[in-house]
């Protein structure tokens, strides 16, 4: 499934509109081969506004005061601007960076590359900033990778990549390795990704369980994921993990759902200090679409748990403002399905959200709807021992949905359409 592609439209910039930036000649691509502080694990994040900021992260081997960004639009000027970038810590000896772009044109393809003060340049990339209309678009929805990612879970990276080449987002539900602090892990999940599937496209991540340690959050997070920056103000690693960003016509919204595994002393207090904050962000949403992504699911599909907190403070938020989309992991199982009492006569089609559980990784669990029925909701799919990428397609008031594997296989469809008769989620399989 692909949504047709925005066309771009680029507009010309007179000085970049990026504020007080030093301008030089383009440069062209070095020839040399890449010295030992070459920048590795370029990242794309989303800031606050996509249409007119970019996070770019990555780091080197060496600390260096004169390492930089390199931007130009692909359209529409003839320099390059040079935008210094800020040193945000170190962790496996390594120095960690950030360039948060800013007053960018929307709907814009621009060409970028990361630079030590010394040593050879990064490759050339690209990314296209969010246009400021509600212009179709897909993106894809990872369950946890977390293990044995290099043979288990890349492959299923890739067939989503090469199945969707024109995604312009990517969200995680949580773990994305299996053991916070081990670099060589966080080493492998940019590998499954690619060069050009960090660069290029922007991940939208929300921690999981295994991003923490001893009650840390990993080291790693936020050097990594910055965030938006618009989190709640108080709370235990909120500030660094919740977050929302407008893209297109919808708002995504990360929650952390860690309630064990953060160093929380009142874990009501800060639940709630989240659901506040979310209660807020959607109040005040002007986007037709709402996607919240977090962990641990409000509807187990593994039997024996169950996350009774996070559905006593979030449940009942997420259906009285209709969140379209709740996309989970966690439990190493694929199921969607939704509340009983929204239910219609035709049963293929419910009101209200869409409650998603999914796994990426080749870690598998059993499963079982127990925790779906004791607590009004119902499985409509439910499916073991198989890994998943989802891909989603958003178009004025529909939103298609395909869950598949690396092979190619359906697991799951279902269609949201918002026109005519209001909202009604279809089943497509």
């Amino acid at each position: 499934m692909s949504a047709n592609r925005r066309s771009t439209t680029h507009r010309t910039l007179a000085l970049l509109a990026l504020g007080a930036l030093t301008v030089a000649p383009t440069v062209a691509l070095p020839s040399t081969a890449w010295a030992r502080t070459a920048p590795e694990r370029v990242l794309l994040s989303p800031a606050a506004d996509p249409a007119t900021s970019q996070h770019v992260t990555w780091r080197t081997e060496d600390l260096d005061e004169g390492a930089h960004l390199e931007l130009i639009p692909v359209r529409g000027a003839s320099s390059t601007a040079l935008l210094p970038a800020e040193p945000t810590g170190r962790t496996a000896d390594r120095q960690y960076y950030r360039v948060t772009l800013t007053d960018l044109t929307p709907d814009t393809e621009y060409r970028y590359r990361v630079v030590p003060g010394e040593g050879a340049a990064g490759r050339w990339r690209s990314f296209t900033t969010a246009d400021t209309d509600a212009v179709p678009f897909d993106f894809l929805y990872f369950g946890d990778v977390q293990n044995d990612i290099s043979a288990g879970a890349a492959p299923v990276v890739r067939a989503a990549l090469a199945a969707e080449p024109d995604a312009e987002l990517a969200v995680h539900a949580g773990d994305l390795i299996d053991h916070a602090e081990n670099d060589s892990q966080w080493g492998e999940w940019y590998d499954a990704f690619g060069p050009e599937g960090t660069g290029g496209i922007n991940h939208l991540a929300t921690p999981g369980n295994h991003e923490y340690s001893s009650n840390a959050l990993s080291g790693h997070w936020k050097l990594q994921f910055p965030g938006a920056g618009n989190g709640p103000e108080e709370g235990v690693d909120l500030n660094e993990t919740v977050h929302h960003t407008d893209y297109q016509g919808v708002r995504f919204i990360g929650l952390n759902s860690n309630y064990r595994d953060a160093d929380v002393d009142d874990v009501d207090a800060w639940l709630r200090s989240q659901t506040e904050w979310l209660v807020q962000v959607l109040e005040d949403n002007p986007n037709e679409w709402t996607v919240v992504t977090f962990h641990h699911p409000l509807f187990s599909n593994s039997p024996g748990r169950d996350n009774e907190p996070l559905r006593r403070a979030w449940s009942e938020v997420l259906e009285e403002y209709d969140v379209d989309l709740v996309l989970q992991g966690h439990d190493h199982s694929y199921s969607r399905g939704n509340l009983v009492e929204n239910r219609t006569e035709d049963p293929d089609v419910h009101t209200g959200p869409v409650y998603v559980v999914a796994v990426t990784g080749p870690k598998m669990y059993e499963a079982d709807d127990v925790n779906w029925t004791s607590n009004g909701a119902e499985a409509r799919v439910q499916v073991t021992d198989t890994q998943t990428f989802q891909s989603v397609s958003v178009d004025g008031s529909t939103l298609e949905y395909v869950s598949t594997t690396a092979d190619g296989e359906v697991v799951d469809a279902f269609t949201i359409d918002k026109g005519g008769d209001g909202k009604l989620v279809t089943d497509e399989r």
